[in-house]
């Protein structure tokens, strides 16, 4: 029996277990297509990805060269002449101008205690002012009004009260450019090179303590007072015309990291003159249009950058960023004229960590204030005195005036030093291009005190050594060469905890300025009002030894607690905000 056959259920019939030659050739055809397809997989696979567009760099914290950085600190410390110049320059003349005046000595004493007043307070009103309105508009105002009052001063020869209130303004004018100055380092440069900018410019506007008195007692020797005025008129005239002509802008807020064009009042006077030169050669008004985008906030800068542009690779990236950091975002060409809250300032010195650092600034400048006041009765014709004419006494400032100016330079490279040590320590990097104002984790208390502990030990020595040899009339180079080491360490200790308040404080550097300025104020009245009193009734030697172990051991105590809750403090302040 032959097998049954299959019975296709299709309409048509058919075999179903061999395909037909249409089904085929579809497998075939999948066969191929699945292959193909497998094929350009592992061919793609192979390739290397397309190249990307790379990724734009972090715009730099600041576009100023650092020939134009290296100006503006030299520029600076010109204009901080203005509070110790005036100050010193007055003290020799006050016998001649109670003469001229009228009146009695008393009487002019009042005039140097109103001047130190208001050089403690005037700056809580204008620091403030320049975080918010701009550094320069700030900077010309208060020398227009230092000048105006200098002038004044020269004119004034017979009224005691146009005296008294020209000297008042003469203080309002100048007293606060020290902690604006402050502001303008804190907006060109982060805290790992901020020492190398503020070392040259304390250097040099702590040139006023020792070139003051030497002008004054020249003058006094002339028997005409007005000769001093005058030369403070040149001084304030000349920084003004600095100022305006090549000081730009530099608040973040304002011009960001200075790629932002300054607009109005914030350009310099330079970039004006060839903005409108330009325009002058120009023949449409498109042109004058482009002509005038191109000024930036760096422009006349020494005079000599107005007609460079601005590096296209740094506008790149700058524009590029996408970060909420980035400055150049809010940053608007213009500041805001807003009525400052004075008492911002106050305040800013009732937190632990802060009041540390002040008394640490103000300490070591109120012990070289004591040591400045005394030298005329240590060295002059009074009892107990080493017998110098007035001449030779002025030239007893120059040895302190010298240790002054070179700590302010061994103390920039060392803060440099000191920050790169304790970033690598910590595990930061110590790429001074990169802004660790806004690393809150960063040890910046442990960086900014590193070698405080040994320089305040020698100079507890140092200041005792000073005492005695002034008590015992040793040969008087002892004391000129301690007082070397002495103008040394008052600057290195201001210098440091200055920078350090700033670190605390990046985002307003003028305000915590004025609240230094106030406790170095305070504080030096404070002890200068003691003088008398205390060494009249417990010698020279005493007295200067108390002060010796006061300032060192109460800065002792300040430096190891700063360095223990420094941190802690300043992290428990910032969550609170």
């Amino acid at each position: 029996m032959s097998p049954p056959q299959s019975v296709d259920p299709s309409p048509g019939g058919g075999d179903v277990s061999a395909p037909s030659a249409n089904a085929q050739e579809k497998n075939q055809e999948e066969q191929a297509g699945a292959s193909l397809s497998q094929s350009t997989n592992v061919h793609a696979m192979a390739e290397p990805p397309p190249c990307l567009p790379p990724s734009p760099s972090p715009a730099p914290y600041c576009v100023f060269s650092k020939g134009q950085k290296r100006y503006i600190t030299y520029l600076l410390g010109f204009m901080t002449l203005a509070s110790s110049l005036t100050a010193t320059i007055y003290l020799p003349l006050i016998e001649l101008l109670a003469q001229q005046y009228n009146t009695s000595l008393q009487a002019i004493n009042l005039t140097i205690t109103l001047y130190v007043v208001l050089q403690g307070i005037s700056p809580s009103f204008w620091s403030p002012l320049s975080d918010v309105f701009g550094r320069r508009p700030v900077f010309l105002v208060t020398f227009g009004l230092y000048t105006v009052a200098s002038l004044g001063l020269a004119l004034a020869k017979g009224s005691y009260t146009a005296l008294i209130l020209l000297r008042a303004t003469q203080s309002i004018g100048g007293s606060a450019v020290l902690s604006i100055a402050y502001g303008v380092v804190a907006d060109l440069v982060t805290s790992a090179e901020r020492g190398s900018m503020l070392g040259p410019m304390l250097a040099s506007g702590n040139l006023g303590p020792c070139v003051g008195p030497l002008i004054g007692g020249a003058v006094a020797m002339t028997g005409e007072p007005a000769w001093c005025f005058w030369a403070l008129v040149i001084f304030g005239g000349v920084a003004t015309l600095l100022i305006g002509w090549t000081l730009p802008e530099t608040r973040r807020t304002i011009v960001g990291n200075g790629a932002v064009p300054a607009l109005g009042v914030w350009r310099t006077w330079w970039s004006l003159l060839v903005e409108w030169r330009r325009n002058r050669r120009v023949a449409g008004p498109a042109d004058t249009e482009k002509g005038g985008s191109t000024q930036n906030g760096k422009t006349g800068i020494a005079g000599s950058q107005g007609d460079e542009k601005t590096d296209p690779t740094q506008a790149e990236s700058v524009t590029s960023l996408g970060s909420d950091e980035d400055v150049n975002k809010t940053a608007t060409g213009r500041g805001k004229l807003v009525v400052p809250n004075p008492f911002v300032s106050l305040r800013l010195i009732f937190y632990w960590d802060t009041f540390l650092a002040l008394w640490l600034a103000a300490s070591p400048y109120a012990v070289w204030y004591l040591i400045q006041t005394s030298i005329p009765v240590i060295y002059g014709q009074g009892s107990g005195g080493y017998g110098f004419k007035e001449v030779y006494v002025g030239l007893c400032y120059l040895t302190g005036g010298a240790g002054v100016i070179t700590g302010g330079f061994i103390c920039g490279r060392m803060m440099d030093m000191n920050y790169k040590h304790v970033a690598r320590k910590a595990g930061f990097s110590a790429n001074k291009n990169e802004n660790h104002d806004n690393i809150h984790d960063f040890p910046i208390e442990e960086a900014r005190s590193r070698f405080s502990l040994l320089i305040l030990g020698v100079s507890m020595c140092v200041l005792v050594g000073f005492a005695w040899a002034v008590q015992l009339k040793v040969h008087p180079a002892v004391p000129l060469i301690l007082q070397f080491y002495l103008g040394a360490k008052c600057t290195v200790l201001l210098q440091i905890y200055s920078a350090l308040l700033v670190d605390i404080f990046p985002e307003k550097p003028g305000t915590i300025a004025a609240s230094n300025n106030i406790t170095r104020c305070g504080l030096s009245a404070a002890v200068v009002a003691a003088l008398d009193p205390l060494v009249n009734a417990m010698g020279r030697g005493w007295f200067f030894t108390m002060v010796a172990f006061l300032d060192g051991g109460l800065c002792v105590i300040c430096v190891l607690v700063l360095r223990r809750w420094g941190k802690h403090w300043r992290d428990k302040r910032r969550k609170s905000l």
